[in-house]
């Protein structure tokens, strides 16, 4: 009679790094599968769910337009600028008052 083996657990990390290195096309998807001690066909399952997951993702999230992501960088650093210019002054004032 033969044993059979419980089949093996992988951790999310290891998933995600056995995609991304079967997605970075530096080698084939069955080297990868073979140097990870992974079945290809698992591998291919988990590159599908990661692609879904992924496009679920995007079409969740809306992406801002490249003219609002302009416009809210712009107050971001027209703020920093203020901020910047305050802490000049404060520096120039505890300094003077320190002599």
């Amino acid at each position: 009679m033969t044993k059979q083996r419980a089949p093996r657990r992988f951790d999310e990390q290891f998933r995600r790094e056995a995609v991304r290195l079967a997605e970075s096309g530096t080698m084939p998807i069955a080297d990868v599968a073979r140097r990870l001690g992974v079945h290809l066909e698992t591998l291919r399952n988990w590159r599908r769910k990661a692609r879904a997951t992924s496009e679920g993702a995007e079409a969740a999230a809306p992406v801002p337009s490249l003219e609002e992501e302009n416009r809210q960088l712009r107050r971001e650093n027209a703020r920093l600028l203020e901020e910047r210019e305050i802490l000049k002054k404060a520096t120039a004032f505890f300094a003077k008052d320190a002599r």
